[in-house]
This record gives structure tokens, sequence and C-alpha cells, in this order.
């Protein structure tokens, strides 16, 4: 499982005062940085190789501005080429939005998904969650 803290931005809050949502993704794609880094070491674009088939999110509770929020990342499952990621947003130890993505192992010249080497999946296994995952009030 991965951690990271983010520090909400004032230009990230709505009209209503909280969070907002489409902040969100971009979040998560911070927080999917450590799972890039399996694949692209490097993190140049030309040697991309992933590609997202799925995102959505579960807004549980509003998020604020002027307090940090801690986001878990774990991988929930491995396939053939694909992967499942889940992220969990905590706010003062407090669940606030949870998050599923799905992200495919790509090789964009043939346009094809190719399979997850050994090595990198050996790595991705060691961020499997538990059954207990997400916690609901308290991080771990």
């Amino acid at each position: 499982m991965f951690t990271n803290i983010i520090h909400p931005r004032f230009s990230e809050t709505d009209a209503l005062g909280h969070i907002n949502n489409n902040t969100y993704g971009i979040w998560f794609e911070a927080a999917r940085d450590n799972i890039y880094k399996i694949f692209i070491p490097d993190m140049r674009v030309e040697n991309w190789n992933l590609i997202m088939a799925h995102s959505s999110y579960d807004f549980l509770s509003e998020v604020h501005y002027g307090k940090d929020v801690i986001i878990k990342t774990a991988v929930e499952k491995i396939g053939n080429s694909s992967f499942h990621l889940t992220h969990a947003v905590y706010q003062n130890n407090h669940l606030c939005t949870t998050s599923k993505s799905i992200m495919i192992h790509f090789d964009h010249d043939k346009k094809k998904s190719v399979l997850i080497p050994q090595n990198i999946r050996e790595e991705l296994e060691r961020h499997l969650y538990s059954d207990h995952w997400p916690i609901k009030e308290k991080i771990l």
C-alpha cells in the first residue's frame, strides 16, 4: 500500500465550501505515481505503457480546504495485462472518499494490451490490500 499526503488548495474548493468532485481525479492520478514508477521507472512519456480503462468514485463525506488529506492506494487484483487499484481519502482520520480504477499494461505502437512481466507482477503483489481495507475510521 502507498500513502500520499495532499494539501488541499483553495482553488480546489467549490461554491459549497468543500473540495470539488473534479479534484479527486487529479489527486488519485498523483497517488498513482508510485504504481507508474513500477512500470516506467524513468517516468518518461515516450516509455509510457499504461492506460486507464475505468475510474469511479464514492463520495462518503465532504473534504475541506485547510486540512491535509491522506490518500492510501493499494492493488486490489492483478490480471494478465490489467490490474485494479483502490484508493481511500481520509481527512481527520475519517474515511471520506473511495475510488476504484483499472489500469492496462499497453503497447501504444501496436494499440493492444500486453502481459504484465513477472518482475512487475511480483512488485504489484507486494501492494495487494487486505480484506479489511479501506479502514473505516482509523488510518494504519
